[in-house]
């Protein structure tokens, strides 16, 4: 097997900086500093090439470049119709939004909800953000896709750290390298409190009622999405991205279920081309919307289904 290729901010579309941009003075850029964050970007990522092949990078070298980056200069991330990043520099961002989530300095684990935390806070990671990416992307997609990588620290954290089967008192103490001592204590407490255990029943039910399980990996739905879209010079649709995300590599489906649910969307779908071919006020432009609910039911408030979360906020 051949060496594993290293991609760099070179094979990324990089800009530079106006001098009239809301950051201000960007020769001085904030400096990502708590101590349980790591210098590289560790978790393997797979991006799309023009071909259309999937590959699997390494993240080490593409950070230090992020680092290393002229202050004048910002990796552009482009977004889609939707509003969400797309591309390569996707990857990277949402790899650097993992290791600010991380930064216990900034953003402090010991709130029990994102929507406890100060605006300050996320403000500065916001600032920090910018300062190394241009982005067309809003600032509050930017913000909830933070939220949601800031959630699955803790989550994380909870997993390794919090062990059920010890007393309160051992549980304080164990705290995560590089966690700062007083935002842990805060944690357990409340993961050990009546309204902490309430919440994790909440979310144990919600994510067991989850159907399906896609194939995209660290990948977005927006950027399979746009990858395909460029292999097929043809735009995709909510059903097509259903199919793309949910086959495993030999073409089936993930699951039974996820079989069964592809063919009541195709036999649905085949049943309005069938009646637009007599009835010309059809129209099959957005039909994808109302199969989709009438075979899974109305959409939750603030998710489009089989297009992650990104209208309503992160990826």
């Amino acid at each position: 097997m051949g060496k594993m290729r290293r991609r760099r901010l070179r094979d990324l579309s990089i800009v530079q900086n106006t001098p009239n941009s809301e950051e201000g003075n960007s020769e001085q850029q904030t400096v990502v500093g708590s101590s349980n964050v790591p210098e590289t970007l560790d978790e393997p990522e797979e991006f799309q090439t023009e071909s259309g092949e999937t590959r699997r990078v390494r993240g080490r070298t593409l950070l230090r470049d992020l680092y290393d980056l002229d202050p004048i200069k910002r990796v552009k991330v482009s977004r889609n119709t939707h509003g969400q990043p797309v591309g390569s520099e996707a990857q990277l961002l949402a790899g650097y939004l993992g290791i600010l989530a991380r930064n216990a300095n900034m953003l402090l684990i010991n709130y029990e909800s994102w929507h406890h935390m100060p605006d300050s806070n996320k403000n500065q990671a916001l600032t920090n953000i910018k300062e190394r990416f241009a982005l067309e992307v809003s600032d509050d997609y930017i913000k909830k896709a933070l939220g949601k990588k800031w959630r699955d620290n803790k989550s994380t954290l909870k997993k390794h750290y919090f062990k059920k089967d010890i007393s309160l008192e051992e549980k304080l103490r164990n705290v995560p390298p590089g966690m700062l001592r007083y935002q842990w204590e805060d944690a357990v407490r409340f993961w050990n409190s009546k309204k902490g255990e309430d919440r994790e029943r909440v979310g144990t039910s919600s994510r067991q009622k989850q159907k399906f399980t896609h194939t995209a990996g660290s990948r977005s739905f927006a950027s399979v999405a746009e990858a395909e879209e460029v292999k097929s010079g043809q735009r995709v649709g909510r059903l097509q991205l259903f199919e793309i995300m949910h086959r495993k590599k030999d073409g089936s489906p993930m699951t039974s279920e996820v079989g069964e649910i592809m063919e009541k969307l195709r036999e649905k779908k085949a049943e309005y081309e069938a009646i637009a071919s007599i009835d010309s006020s059809v129209n099959l432009e957005n039909i994808d919307n109302r199969i989709i609910t009438e075979v899974l039911g109305p959409e939750k408030y603030g998710r489009v289904r089989f297009q992650g979360s990104g209208r309503a906020g992160y990826w």
